[in-house]
C-alpha cells in the first residue's frame, strides 16, 4: 500500500496527492467520503455519475438500488 503525506491548510483544506489522484482517477466534482475507524480515518472516493453510468443501470435487469451502489463503488 502506497503512503503519501499532505498538510492541512489554515482553512482546513487538504490536497489529494497526484499519484493517488491518478491511480483512482479522482477528478474535480468527485466526492471524498471520510469514515472513522477507531483511531484511524479512511478516505473513500465516490465518483460522480455520468450519463453513461446512469444509462448502464437502466440497461441491466435486476435491482436498481444494487446497480446504483455497484456503480458508486466503481463496479465492485
Amino acid at each position: 500500500m502506497a503512503h503519501s503525506r499532505t498538510k492541512v491548510s489554515k482553512g482546513y483544506q487538504v490536497v489529494v496527492p497526484a499519484p493517488i489522484r491518478r491511480k483512482h482517477r479522482i477528478e474535480p466534482g468527485d466526492e471524498l467520503v471520510w469514515e472513522e475507524q477507531g483511531r484511524e480515518i479512511r478516505v473513500v472516493p465516490r465518483k460522480k455519475l455520468s450519463l453513461r453510468d446512469i444509462l448502464g443501470m437502466v440497461a441491466y435487469p435486476g435491482d436498481a438500488v444494487r446497480a446504483k451502489r455497484r456503480v458508486q463503488r466503481g463496479g465492485k
